[in-house]
């Protein structure tokens, strides 16, 4: 909770680490903002990881902090990103989403058992998803997945383009991609959001910084060091520098 409140309220969604992003919401709570941080799998009564979420969860706790709030914007890292555009383009109570290292389109979750399906569901049917190209094998270890998915996204072109996230639903974008990610190509997914707005007619505020990665480390954020063993790209040098132009972007977002 801020110490004095704007008006905006902030939900914030972290990635495949499972974590609660704390450490973002008091960098927004100190702006005026009333954030709040969820876990949205691997706690008491969720999935183990991310498959078949409900996209209600997200959904509902937006329509909480409208109670209260006069705007409300979603952020969101990664899976978390996808997350928070899919939010803000079903909810009329999003004002803007901010996606750090987005993807233009829904991804598969596989489960304990092996199960491929979707990282999401709504009204109770997992959305369609792009697979993964099975024949992959990571050159590294830890590895680097940013192939993986560039290379599944042209192996199954009908599948992405049924999984295409509908951005054009979403009031206020900011995107932020690290050129250097190695987790996935988010500078490409990037330009593919751009670009189908742009084709309703509407603008996007893309930002990207070639030697920052997967991690965006905003002004007053520590590094953070949780998740699986993967390469991620990036310096803290370059991901605090695309950070400082992240938060002017949200900044003006809330005023």
């Amino acid at each position: 909770m801020p110490s004095e409140h704007n008006g905006v309220g902030a939900l914030v969604l972290a990635g495949s680490s499972g974590r609660v992003d704390t450490a973002r919401a008091r960098v927004l709570a100190g702006a005026g903002v009333v954030a709040e941080s969820i876990r949205w799998f691997g706690g008491r009564g969720q999935h183990e990881g991310p498959w078949e979420i409900a996209l209600e969860l997200f959904l509902d706790r937006v329509e909480l902090l409208r109670r209260e709030c006069d705007r409300v914007i979603v952020l969101g890292t990664s899976f978390g990103a996808e997350a928070a555009l899919l939010t803000g383009a079903l909810s009329d109570h999003v004002d803007a989403v901010v996606a750090f290292a987005p993807s233009d389109v829904v991804w598969a979750g596989v489960t304990p058992e092996g199960r491929v399906t979707s990282h999401w569901s709504h009204h109770g049917r997992p959305l369609p998803f792009v697979p993964f190209d099975e024949t992959w094998e990571p050159d590294d270890d830890p590895p680097a997945y940013v192939d993986l998915y560039r290379r599944s996204f042209l192996t199954f072109p009908e599948a992405a383009s049924d999984a295409a996230i509908p951005v054009e639903g979403i009031r206020r974008l900011v995107l932020v991609a690290g050129g250097d990610d190695r987790v996935w190509p988010a500078v490409e997914h990037a330009e593919r959001i751009r670009a189908r707005r742009a084709a309703h007619g509407l603008e996007t505020t893309v930002l990207s910084d070639p030697e920052a990665g997967h991690r965006t480390v905003l002004p007053g954020e520590p590094v953070v060091a949780a998740g699986m063993s993967m390469q991620r790209g990036g310096t803290e040098r370059a991901d605090r520098r695309l950070g400082g132009e992240a938060w002017s972007a949200i900044e003006d977002l809330l005023r």
